[in-house]
Parts: C-alpha cells; structure tokens; sequence
C-alpha cells in the first residue's frame, strides 16, 4: 500500500521540476496509452535531462514508450503491448532496442499487470491469476511461482506486487492541490497512482478547487507530488475534449523512426525534442496554431472528425 501521503496546498510547479522527482533507474509507470493522453511533453523533458535506466511497466502503449527506446533512456519494457495498432503496425524503436538486448525483455499482460498493482495497493506480497497459464510468460519471469488451490486443488499462478517508484501521467484538469480529472476511459492510471510511491502530473487547465469537485476527482490530492500546467501535452497523442491524435506527425514519427537510429536521431530527436528547448519551442516546431487549430477541429462534426484521419 503507499503509505506516502502529498498534502502540500500549492504543489503546482514547471515541467523541467516536475521532471526532477525521476531517479535515474526508477520503475515508471507511463498513464494513458496508445494514442490518447499520453504525458508526451513531459516525457520530452526527460529526455532533455536525460535521466536514463529506467524500468517501464504499463498496458498498451505506443510512441511514448518508443520515443525513449529510441532515446536510448530504457532499461528494461515489462509492457503488454508496444505498437502502432493497424494505423503504423511495430514499434520501431522499441523493437530494434529489444533485440539488439539494450533493453530487456519483460513482456507482460493486462490483467497480470492489474493483479500486481492491486496486490501493492492492498498492501499485499501477491495476487492470484489463471490468464498466464500455458503461454510462455512464466520463462520471462522466474518470480512468478505456482500454487495448488487449497479449495479447489486448480493450478494458479502468484504474481508479486508492483510498486512503481514514479507514476507519470497526463490529465485534462487539474487544482493546484494536486487533484485530478480524467475525462474518458482512465486505462491504468487510477491503479498506477494508488501503487506508486508518488505521483507527479502534467495537466490541460489547472482549475478551481471547486471546479475540479465538479468535475469529479479521478486521482485524489494525497497521491500527487506535483502538478503542471501544460497544455497539448499529450501531443501527438488525443487529449479529449481538447484535441484530436495528430496522424500526419505520428506518420513522420513512425517514418523517422523506421529508418534507423541515426536517421530517428537526426530527423526527429534533434528537431522535435533536443533542438526545442521547451515546450513552446516544441509548439512552434509542430507548425504553431495552425496545427492546434487543426487539431481541435474535431469538435466540427463527424466529417471533421474523420479529416484527421486522412
């Protein structure tokens, strides 16, 4: 169970402090998934810090996790899923760091992950799981033991808890005390921040109090180090009701990315990530207000909506 408790009333800070409560080596926990609400910006920062050998868990996850693969930052991926889905299939990156052995191996599934975070919120050594039995997971973690049921004599396989040491994640609204509002599916963020040893958040708007009582708390105060206002952080992953998955970047991404290392390197980590020297230059780097008034245009209708996609 986390017993740390963040009670401060103004834990409102800038991105390149909030990026400091990450350790080289720590096990980080990356909210969002796929391609929606992402903590992109912040995840830029750290690279620029260059805070490195660290451990990855998560369900599935996409650009974020590749971006520092291809940073050079990951330790070891113990990830269900590292892709593009059908819109830019592999994870270049992520892939080419795996077997070249930079990065181990420690793949994982959804519901495995889910039984380690509640056995670290319950304050418990383990949990209990079926899903894993008879698939290859059990070779690429020799902590993962077998048991007999004792009521009804059935295998079970016992996954220990996972307490990550920083859960990084992306929100919509936020208050200055460090509540949190997530509008639409919270993926693992909710159990990220209860097992985690602390918290620390980028947000669209920070809000009032009050506001974000009206909203609805999704990760309540106690469990948040520290909080930044960054809006489009999450790009180029969506950030629902704000803005929309930006594709056309994404596919340059995946292009740059699929080229190699060097070719990743020159292309896109130099222009977009250490060539911008904070998240305003990065703004500027993406085409501006012409690119976020674009990006916002999903709110025009299904027709708009579908442009994006184009």
């Amino acid at each position: 169970m986390n017993a740390a408790m963040y009670t401060q009333a103004d834990k409102r800070t800038d991105l390149e402090t909030l990026i400091g409560y990450i350790r080289p080596g720590d096990c980080l926990a990356i909210g969002g998934g796929l391609s929606s609400r992402e903590p992109m910006a912040a995840l830029r920062a750290l690279i620029r810090a260059g805070t490195g050998d660290l451990e990855l868990i998560g369900s599935a996850h996409g650009i974020d996790v590749d971006l520092l693969c291809g940073a050079g930052l990951v330790a070891a991926s113990a990830e269900s899923y590292v892709g593009f889905e059908q819109d830019f299939g592999m994870a270049p990156n992520y892939r080419r760091a795996c077997e070249a052995g930079a990065v181990a191996v420690r793949d994982s599934c959804c519901y495995t992950l889910v039984q380690q975070l509640r056995a670290a919120i319950a304050g418990l050594p383990f949990m209990p799981i079926r899903s894993v039995k008879g698939s290859g997971f059990l070779d690429l973690h020799p902590e993962f033991k077998t048991l007999e049921c004792p009521y009804t004599g059935d295998e079970l396989i016992l996954v220990p808890a996972l307490r990550p040491d920083i859960a990084i994640l992306h929100a919509q609204y936020g208050d200055a005390h460090g509540n949190l509002h997530i509008a639409g599916p919270p993926v693992a963020d909710r159990l990220f921040a209860r097992a985690a040893k602390k918290v620390i958040a980028t947000v669209e708007q920070i809000v009032s109090t009050e506001e974000l009582q009206r909203l609805g708390v999704t990760v309540p105060y106690f469990y948040v180090a520290a909080v930044a206002e960054v809006a489009y952080g999450a790009h180029p992953t969506a950030c629902y009701p704000f803005y929309g998955y930006d594709r056309p970047h994404t596919a340059h991404y995946h292009t740059c990315a699929s080229a190699g290392a060097g070719r990743f390197e020159d292309e896109y980590l130099h222009r977009f990530v250490h060539g911008c020297p904070d998240h305003a230059a990065y703004l500027a780097a993406i085409g501006g207000s012409a690119t976020l008034e674009r990006l916002a245009s999903w709110k025009d209708g299904p027709d708009a909506w579908m442009k994006l996609y184009e």
